[in-house]
This record gives structure tokens, C-alpha cells and sequence, in this order.
């Protein structure tokens, strides 16, 4: 047990300076990301110090169960390469354009429009998408206006994870947590609708009330038209993502898993995007630079993090951190826990950690600590920068854009945010369950 641990630990320290100090790592002038790698050498270091067997380890990646995590990423894969396809054809920043022309001169009439915007997409798409899309047009509008973007970019960040609570697809944690407890689209989102809204309400009235004095000032804004040129991808790219969602709704009715169904309509909008690019007697260039976007870096991340965690349920560690939280008051604290958890190791591997430790004595309790706990994992994200992988991007995003957004000042706003926030969507579950 005792390896088992210090290795677990010494990862989880090491994950946190990699984010801080040394993000990137540059290897025969291409730059990587270092959090994979550091999750990857620890991974490989339980596996060596028989922390856990090879054997025991390929039955956990291909055991018939919803916590597979080889189901999770070709879901979550999939459900990405779905919209960042329509962004590659500027759709959402088509989106954002029509919402700032509507705008005119209003800081305040932008601010709203770009916070529901982006909030509806999350609903619809993902936090990682979302940010990757319009944290570079927030930057690139803020300097062409002469605005401060402090606080779109907080509006941004922090409506992209908490709206991304509303659907299971809107996030990885959410995904990994519900699947772990069998837990379905339908009944997912009956739960966490009010949740999510509520939190919502804070969290924009939080900002508001924080950034008032700024959004007040006058906006001069110098609109350059976008428009979309292939709009046959376009449309067969919204068709494909609108019977997905559709199906991922009636999933648990006509008995297919939601891995399968997201795999399904990714292949089969490669094949429409082949057949245009044929028909055109084009390459298909669209599907190319998609790939190249998709997060191929949380593969060996969840599942190096996967086997840490296997390691620690197998030493009986998780039986210890269920021990500690309890059974009273599940959901307030399995929240808090995992919001501070994911600020200390990432939201990911806390919900791989999270999802093998509810066993309460009542259903109703072990719903209570995994709802609580994907509500950690969203909201702890703007807490610190080393809350989620979408934190990471985003901070990288925001200096190759020269913006100034310091570590404390990233801190000082997610505490003011995120706690109402996390109270918020907390009483909504409690109201709920």
C-alpha cells in the first residue's frame, strides 16, 4: 500500500507544477504537454512497483461496465469531433458575431448576449469546445474595441463550466461519473436542470455585480462580416450533432449506449464529409485540421490516471476517503470535497478517484455524492487555473494573446464566483434529492 500511495501523491504534486511551471516541454521543435506525460510516468510506476498487475489492468479497460474509460473516450472523442468540425467552418464564430452586432454600442447588451450564447452552446457541445472557440475572438474584439476583456473572459470561462453541468455530454467528469453509476441522459438531466440554472443565476450575478463599473463604459465596435463558405458541411455537420443529441435522449429507450451512438455519427459524418470533398474533387481538408484539434492528450492522461486509481481501490485507500466523508450531509460534502480535490489534482482524476468511492447504504445517498460530485468537478474549474484541463487551455489561450491574467488574479475571481456558485447549484441538488 505504501508505494502505492507515495507514488500517487508524488504524481499528484508533480501534476500541480507541471500546470504551474513547466506546461509545455519542447521535443525536436514541437511542444508538448506536460500533464500527460506526468500522469503517464506515474501510471507506469504503479505498474512497476506492482502497485497493480498488467493483467488486473486489462481487465479494468475492457470490463463490460460504464466506468470502462475506453468507452468514455470514444464517447467523449466523438461528441468533439462533432463540434469542433462546425467550428472549423465558422459557425460558432458566426454565432458570436451576429450576437455582438446586435450589440451596437452596449457593453452590458454584449456581455449578456455572449454569456447566453456561450452558455447554450456548452448546454449543447462541451466546455473545452466552447473555451478553444471563443476565447481567441474575445481577445482579438476586446483589442479592436479598446476594451478591458477581464471580464468577458471571466463571464466566458466560468459560464462554460457550469452550464456544462446540464447535460451528461457537456463535460468528461460528467460522463466518467455518470456512466460509472449507471446513471442515464434522461434521468441525469432531470436532476441536474434546476441545479445547473440556479448556479447559473449566481454565477452571471456574481460577475455582474464584480465587473458593473467596467461594463458600463461605453463600447465602439468595428464589426468584420463572417460568413460561412461550405454550407453543405454546415449543414450536414448541425444534422449530425442534432440526431446525436437526439439520440443520447431516448439512448436508455431504445437500449444503445451512448459511447455507440456518439461513434455512429462521428463515422458517419466522416463518410458525408469524404463524399462532399469527392464530389467537389476536393481533398477533405475539413476532417484533417479537425483531427488535428481534437484532446488526443487526455487519452493516455484518463487512462494512466485510471490505473492509479484502480491501484488505490485495489489497496483499499478509497475505503478510507469514503470512511472519512461519511454518510451525512452526502451531497454538501462529496461537493466540497471534489471541488477542492480537482483543484489539488485535476478535475479528471478526481472523478476517476470520486467514482469508485460512493457504496452508500441508500440509493438515494449514492446519487446525492455522485451528483454533488459532478458538480465539484465543473465548478471547481475556475476556482485555480489547475482545476481542469479547460483551465489549462484557457490560460495558455490568454497569453498567446498577451493578455494579463496572473495566477492570483484568476484566484481571487474563481473564490468570489465559484463558492456562490457551488452553494447554488449544491442547494439546488439538495432540493431535488
Amino acid at each position: 500500500m505504501i508505494p502505492t500511495i507515495i507514488i500517487s501523491v508524488i504524481t499528484c504534486v508533480c501534476l500541480i507544477l507541471s500546470v504551474l511551471f513547466f506546461p509545455k516541454l519542447k521535443l525536436f521543435k514541437k511542444e508538448i504537454n506536460t500533464y500527460w506525460l506526468v500522469g503517464l510516468i506515474g501510471g507506469v510506476l504503479i505498474i512497476l512497483f506492482q502497485g497493480i498487475s498488467l493483467k488486473e489492468v486489462f481487465d479494468g479497460l475492457t470490463a463490460d461496465s460504464g466506468i470502462n474509460p475506453l468507452k468514455i473516450l470514444v464517447l467523449f472523442i466523438s461528441m468533439t469531433f462533432l463540434s469542433v468540425f462546425l467550428d472549423e467552418l465558422g459557425f460558432f464564430k458566426y454565432l458570436a458575431t451576429f450576437a455582438t452586432k446586435k450589440a451596437k454600442t452596449n457593453q452590458l447588451t454584449l456581455f449578456f448576449a455572449l454569456y447566453a450564447l456561450i452558455s447554450v452552446l456548452t448546454v449543447f457541445t462541451s466546455n473545452d469546445i466552447v473555451i478553444l472557440t471563443f476565447t481567441p475572438f474575445i481577445c482579438y474584439f476586446a483589442k479592436n474595441t479598446k476594451i478591458n476583456p477581464i471580464p468577458y473572459l471571466v463571464a466566458e470561462f466560468a459560464a462554460a463550466n457550469t452550464w456544462s453541468m446540464m447535460l451528461v455530454i457537456g463535460n468528461p467528469t460528467n460522463v466518467y461519473l455518470a456512466t460509472s453509476a449507471n446513471i442515464g441522459f434522461i434521468p441525469y438531466l432531470k436532476v441536474m436542470f434546476l441545479p445547473t440554472l440556479l448556479a447559473g443565476l449566481t454565477e452571471i450575478l456574481a460577475i455582474f455585480l464584480l465587473f458593473r463599473k467596467k461594463l458600463l463604459q461605453p463600447l465602439n465596435a468595428e464589426i468584420t462580416e463572417e460568413k460561412i463558405g461550405d454550407k453543405a458541411s454546415l449543414a450536414i455537420g448541425i444534422a449530425h450533432l442534432g440526431v446525436c443529441l437526439v439520440l443520447l435522449v431516448i439512448s436508455s429507450y431504445i437500449n444503445l449506449e451512448m459511447w455507440l451512438i456518439c461513434l455512429a455519427c462521428a463515422v458517419s459524418l466522416i463518410v458525408c464529409a469524404c463524399v462532399i470533398a469527392a464530389v467537389k474533387k476536393t481533398p477533405p481538408k475539413i476532417l484533417t485540421a479537425t483531427a488535428k484539434r481534437l484532446p488526443w492528450d487526455l487519452v493516455p492522461f484518463v487512462l494512466s490516471m485510471f490505473v492509479i486509481v484502480l491501484a488505490l481501490d485495489k489497496q483499499a485507500v478509497t475505503d478510507v476517503l469514503r470512511k472519512f466523508l461519511g454518510t451525512e450531509q452526502v451531497a454538501f460534502r462529496y461537493g466540497i470535497a471534489s471541488f477542492l480535490t480537482c483543484n489539488l489534482i485535476n478535475n479528471i482524476p478526481m472523478s476517476v478517484l470520486f467514482s469508485t468511492i460512493p457504496n452508500m447504504p441508500l440509493p438515494l445517498l449514492s446519487d446525492q455524492a455522485i451528483y454533488s460530485t459532478v458538480i465539484g468537478s465543473n465548478v471547481g474549474a475556475f476556482l485555480t487555473p489547475i482545476g481542469a484541463l479547460a483551465g489549462i487551455m484557457f490560460t495558455d489561450l490568454i497569453n498567446k494573446q498577451n493578455v494579463k491574467y496572473s495566477f492570483v488574479s484568476f484566484v481571487k475571481y474563481g473564490v468570489i464566483i465559484s463558492v456562490p456558485t457551488l452553494l447554488a447549484a449544491l442547494g439546488g441538488l439538495w432540493l431535488v434529492l
